[in-house]
């Protein structure tokens, strides 16, 4: 479609309209949609199991024998809690809540202390065999950690931290995973910053304080949460190094309780006890997906 005008010279000119040009067919995203429909699968897998625990704390223990798999119960009731929170001799929910909370906080703050520092000398200071060291200790840290449990228990049991919180604070702070990941995020940060900094006379420390460790926020968020829920989870190393049920963290206590609340078939208390000891770690993630999803994107870090 066009329009003839006559132009300057008397001449016709022709000039297009704009016209609406035809959809071209786009290609069908498929592998979009089977990626969707196959994360929604997993999702739903590993959903259910997680709401049928929390629908069975609420759940009677007559009707848990006599309804078997129903995903929302007959009556809902609050009783099973009540029995919890109200047991705190040979079951201290609360108080090994409390501790796990003590041991989780304290051992992420000292982890994202000691990896920064350690992470600062492997990627920007230059001494002797440097890389040697760190690539042998990162080597040595690809064994399982069975292997070390009781090399590991009798250094614990030699400084006297059996039965203490420091058994578990101590062991696992300068973790290789942890100290590989700030490395290579401090190596993608220009070394000309330090050259600037040493103009102006600053050493080591005030580099690592001043320059270094406001860039390299973002990964040691990712570290302090992995840290805060490696501890929290951790089970077999509490069971070995914890007799005493008031100074257990919750996974051992949990332990307990299929003692105390399985041999009666108390499943109802059993999920409630369960449901408590996700709660922390659950309103960790909610607050911090934000910062979570920022910081797991280590490309800033490591070079192409």
């Amino acid at each position: 479609m066009s329009n003839q005008v006559l132009n300057n010279t008397g001449a016709e000119v022709q000039i297009k309209s704009p016209v609406q040009q035809p959809l071209q067919g786009k290609r069908f995203p498929i592998s979009k949609y089977i990626a969707y429909l196959f994360l929604t699968v997993l999702c739903v897998i590993w959903i259910i199991p997680v709401i049928f625990g929390i629908t069975t704390s609420f759940r009677s223990q007559a009707e848990v024998v006599s309804t078997g798999f129903r995903l929302l119960p007959v009556n809902w009731i609050l009783d099973n809690y009540v029995t919890i929170l109200n047991n705190t001799s040979t079951a201290p929910i609360l108080r090994w809540l409390v501790n796990s909370i003590f041991i989780a906080t304290t051992h992420t703050a000292l982890v994202i202390v000691i990896i920064s520092i350690t992470g600062y000398g492997y990627a920007r200071m230059n001494f002797k065999g440097r890389d040697t060291l760190f690539f042998t200790l990162l080597g040595i840290s690809f064994f399982p950690g069975v292997v070390n449990l009781i090399p590991s228990y009798k250094i614990i049991d030699a400084f006297g931290w059996v039965n203490t919180e420091w058994a578990m604070i101590i062991p696992g702070l300068a973790g290789m995973g942890n100290i590989f990941l700030v490395r290579q995020f401090m190596k993608g940060i220009p070394k000309d910053l330090d050259e600037s900094a040493k103009v102006d006379g600053a050493g080591d420390f005030r580099i690592y304080f001043s320059v270094i460790l406001p860039l390299i926020k973002p990964v040691l968020i990712v570290c302090g949460l992995f840290s805060f829920t490696g501890s929290w989870n951790d089970f077999l190393w509490p069971v070995i190094v914890y007799t005493d049920v008031d100074k257990m963290p919750v996974t051992a206590g949990l332990l307990l309780l299929q003692d105390i609340y399985g041999n009666y078939r108390l499943i109802g208390q059993l999920m409630g006890s369960a449901i408590l000891a996700i709660i922390p770690t659950l309103l960790l993630f909610l607050f911090a997906q934000k910062y979570f999803v920022q910081s797991i994107n280590l490309n800033a870090g490591i070079k192409g």
